[in-house]
């Protein structure tokens, strides 16, 4: 009986071991999907939810730096056509994005907002006051210059311009009297107490994979700006989130006002953001291509004069979004652009790591954690027979005034809370799964291998009497799988003794004593 008790818990317990592995086995989709569940519940835009805590109002602080491009030789350049040569100067730093959106109201699974901007200077984090002066390319002048050119002429001489002028970098930014324009201009001008929108974006509630996208903008679901279909679509969301659940084999898009497009950033690499695993994503360098690398690029060429009958790389012409103002969009110093961009401008030193545009996103909710947006406004001037201070201009030039980095990044508070409220969350689920299933298959194992082990001795231990009496009784019980005609002689049929094994424990269990003793040792048993 004891021997029996001990083979029979042996097997309860590798019994209980499958079970608890078959447990942790099922705990993992029945745990991923909770995951998912309380991860969409959270990443919804609606009120009460974590989404819609950052997404109103943005956590992590925003910086706007910007590094700006400094003329030597401005004499030498009207003069005698010299090439230009520049320094860069900065950083200059403001605090951005730090007001709540407004006019938020929410409408069928949708919500309009509108973005306050405004810029706050930050003494510390700049190589110096805002009332630093900078020599750079005329504004007035470049735009004008797209005008009438005698009326040019007679502006700029009345006002005693130049192709080059010298302000503060608050004017430069926020805006200055121009006497030639008679209007206050500024590269960001205006821009304190103004907005950007309104914006309808998907609040995601009806389908999760839309939360953020961009329905409309500024009333209108496309833009107005590129003369093709395909150049004026919003695309994406505004980059500070995605649809939760990030495959990075698919790009990211999102869309930019400051450049009046759309666009595409595909996945880099996988890094360690204070604890947290987030996905690299860039901006691809055919993202500004010529239309001959990039052929989805053709729509926005807009001048073939300046851009070399669109073969330029590198820059876009953005000034059917600003007020018909020359003003080109590239990546600093150039970046990934045509050489004859920094041929034209000396002092330029583009570099990827420096100047390219990158997001690091949390793959399981979709949430931006880190970013840096870079950008570089241009302006473009070409050569004049009439305009005085053009006359040495030997061909049109996009000429870099300034480079901007907006950046924010996850502090250690917000990361801790972060990991605190959602991963937390995931180690306990995996932990108990990968625990339940760990356990099980030792359990399984351990009892299985010590029950297959009990058995084997017990077949060691049976008697040729034995087992001419058990081939009796499996004669008895079971069809005869021995050939026929052969006798059950255990001294010459051993091979055949490992087909009757499995019965062995049950006929042991079957046959009393007594009726052991009622055969002979010499007993043979035929089978027929």
């Amino acid at each position: 009986m004891g021997c029996c008790n001990r083979r029979c818990g042996l097997l309860a317990g590798a019994v209980f071991g499958a079970l608890l592995a078959v447990l942790g086995g099922i705990l993992i989709p029945a745990g991923n999907s909770i995951i998912e569940g309380t991860v969409k519940k959270e990443a919804v835009i609606e009120n009460g939810t974590t989404a819609y805590d950052n997404w109103v109002s943005t956590g992590a602080a925003v910086y706007r730096q910007f590094w700006f491009f400094d003329v030597t030789n401005p004499v030498e350049i009207v003069e005698n056509g010299a090439t230009p040569v520049v320094v860069q100067r900065g950083p200059y730093t403001y605090k951005t994005r730090y007001l709540p959106k407004e006019n938020v109201t929410f409408t069928n699974f949708t919500v309009t907002f509108l973005l306050p901007l405004g810029a706050i200077f930050e003494p510390s984090m700049s190589v110096g006051p805002e009332e630093d002066h900078i020599t750079v390319l005329n504004l007035a002048v470049a735009v004008i210059g797209k005008l009438h050119r005698k009326l040019a002429t007679r502006l700029i001489k009345s006002t005693n311009s130049s192709l080059f002028q010298r302000r503060s970098v608050k004017e430069l930014l926020w805006g200055y009297y121009d006497p030639m324009l008679k209007v206050t201009t500024g590269l960001f001008s205006p821009y304190n107490g103004t907005y950007d929108g309104p914006y309808t974006v998907s609040t995601g509630e009806d389908d999760i994979a839309n939360v953020g996208k961009i329905l409309s903008w500024r009333g209108e679901e496309s833009l107005t700006f590129w003369d093709d279909k395909y150049c004026n679509m919003i695309n994406g969301t505004d980059a500070s989130s995605f649809a939760p659940f990030v495959d990075k084999r698919k790009p990211l898009y999102f869309f930019s006002s400051d450049i009046c497009r759309s666009v595409s950033a595909s996945y880099e690499d996988s890094l360690d953001l204070k604890g947290i695993k987030v996905y690299r994503y860039t901006l691809q360098p055919n993202t500004l291509a010529a239309p001959n690398v990039n052929p989805d690029n053709q729509c926005y060429c807009r001048d073939p004069k300046v851009t070399k009958n669109c073969t330029m790389a590198g820059v876009l012409d953005i000034s059917s979004c600003q007020g018909n103002k020359p003003i080109y969009i590239s990546l600093p110093h150039f970046l990934y652009g045509s050489p004859s961009l920094r041929e034209s401008v000396l002092g330029l030193s583009p570099s990827p790591e420096h100047h390219d545009t990158f997001m690091d996103v949390e793959p399981i909710t979709g949430f931006t954690l880190r970013f840096a947006k870079r950008i570089q406004v241009n302006m473009m001037y070409g050569p004049s027979k009439v305009i005085t201070v053009l006359k040495q201009v030997k061909d049109y030039t996009i000429f870099p005034i300034v480079w901007l980095n907006e950046t924010a990044a996850l502090d250690h508070e917000t990361a801790d809370m972060f990991k605190e409220e959602l991963f937390s969350r995931v180690e306990t689920l995996e932990v108990l799964q990968l625990s339940l299933l760990g356990i099980g298959v030792s359990i399984f194992v351990l009892c299985f291998t010590m029950y297959c082990h009990s058995v084997l001795k017990l077949l060691k231990d049976i008697k040729p009497f034995d087992i001419d009496l058990h081939f009796f009784v499996i004669y008895n019980v079971v069809p005869p799988l021995m050939k026929r005609g052969g006798y059950c002689d255990f001294s010459q049929k051993a091979q055949e003794l490992n087909s009757f094994a499995k019965y062995y424990v049950l006929i042991a269990n079957t046959v009393t004593n007594n009726s052991i003793r009622d055969f002979s040792r010499e007993s043979r048993w035929r089978l027929l």
